[in-house]
């Protein structure tokens, strides 16, 4: 009998993240100040974030220690397990081995607590009592919320107006956590909105109190940090699943954290691919133009290097609303621009074919972001079944989509468009 699921014992969970700023083909360019242009400095920041965090975002060494009070958190759900998508892999005919991180088990049902409660830890730790954040699908809003009930923190989300209309559930959960939810963006109610609107809104709000931050749930460096624990995780569980290392690392991506934390641990082995899945209706890394451009819509954060549409961009309102983002990660992009990592890029009904093979095999209802990842997990098993190649997949399972219905329901009934 095939053993499909490998996990780790509690004491198990790393206890340093991986920092792959020192591992990079190339240093990343420093960000800019939005006002004068010039590279920022730990005092242009310090009004947002921690220092602990802006440190995180600069750090020079290899691994950055996880906090006790961190780890203890993390115990409530980490290690997550692998599994090996056997049922997917029979309904393909592959001869890929198909593995997947599930970051559904963690209290919110993503990967977003990763980077959630060492954000709220540190900020606690500096004496901040309340953070503001957008949310593009709710998942990182969900995230914080639950991360702030952890170390007493009032919590406020800005959630993209689209999303917040259409995935109520998510609104809820927030508040079950203590949370306060407001459509974004907050001055014009007949805009569907976009994850650039809403940090637009949760910065302007941190920038005006002194009990105040403003929390990321994507795209920093230290955010990619924090996920780093996945990766750790799953390198450890291949080992005990017998396999020396994967062929290639799928992940969505749309700031780049889920992604950053399946794929940077194997970033200094060239004889693994790493892969992101974007939508193509908001392709950034695959049509996108490299180049310094605002966080947000407004211009009001540091200018990053990094795969642009534009921050006035408005994306159509697709159903994977975390992944709706004009940017990407600094440290993703010059991966994909050095050629590190490659890039593709799939509509919204092609996604959800897959979304619905894999709940068919695997039994588990992805959510619209991860069902990216699948789409091009598919692909890669069956290009592997043409060539006859043992192929060892390993992708991020980074959240369930039980919350997300509606747009399985739309799929189901021949109402979900392609833009």
């Amino acid at each position: 009998m095939t053993n499909v699921r490998f996990d780790l014992p509690t004491d198990a969970i790393p206890t340093a993240w991986f920092n792959a700023l020192p591992r990079l083909p190339e240093p990343l360019q420093p960000p800019l100040h939005p006002g004068t242009k010039k590279p920022v400095g730990p005092d242009d920041l310090s009004p947002l974030f921690p220092m602990a965090l802006i440190a995180q975002e600069m750090a020079g060494d290899k691994e950055v220690d996880i906090p006790g009070q961190v780890i203890d958190v993390y115990r409530l759900w980490r290690p997550t397990p692998l599994v090996r998508a056997v049922h997917l892999e029979r309904a393909l005919g592959t001869p890929a081995r198909i593995y997947f991180k599930d970051e559904s088990v963690s209290p919110a049902g993503s990967h977003k607590p990763n980077t959630a409660v060492p954000q709220a830890y540190y900020n606690r730790a500096e004496g901040i009592t309340r953070l503001t954040t957008e949310t593009g699908a709710g998942q990182w809003g969900t995230a914080l919320a639950f991360a702030t009930t952890q170390f007493d923190l009032e919590c406020m989300v800005y959630m993209v107006r689209t999303s917040f209309d259409s995935k109520p559930y998510r609104r809820v959960l927030m508040e079950t956590w203590g949370a306060q939810c407001v459509p974004s963006p907050v001055d014009d109610p007949s805009s569907p909105g976009s994850l650039g609107l809403a940090i637009s809104d949760a910065v302007r709000d941190a920038a005006t109190r002194d009990d105040s931050h403003y929390s990321l749930g994507s795209v920093l460096n230290h955010v990619l940090l924090h996920q780093t624990v996945i990766g750790l995780e799953a390198k450890e569980q291949l080992a005990l699943a017998g396999e020396t290392r994967p062929d290639v690392v799928i992940a969505s991506c749309g700031g780049g954290s889920n992604l950053g934390g399946i794929s940077l641990p194997f970033l200094e082995d060239p004889d693994v691919r790493l892969v992101a899945v974007e939508p193509s209706s908001c392709p950034t890394l695959t049509a996108g133009n490299f180049d310094y451009d605002f966080g947000d819509t407004a211009g009001m954060t540091p200018l990053l290097p990094m795969f642009t549409l534009g921050h006035d961009f408005m994306p159509p309102p697709i159903h994977a609303g975390g992944l709706r983002y004009h940017g990407d990660s600094p440290i993703i992009s010059l991966l994909v621009k050095t050629g590190r990592m490659e890039a593709m890029a799939y509509p919204q009904g092609k996604v959800f074919e897959a979304a619905k093979l894999f709940a068919n095999t695997e039994g588990k209802v992805a959510a619209p972001e991860t069902s990216h990842g699948i789409r091009a997990v598919i692909d890669e098993a069956l290009a592997a079944k043409e060539s006859g190649d043992e192929s060892v997949i390993l992708f991020n399972y980074s959240g369930h989509g039980l919350l997300d219905l509606a747009a399985y329901d739309d799929f189901n009934h021949g109402r979900l468009l392609d833009p």
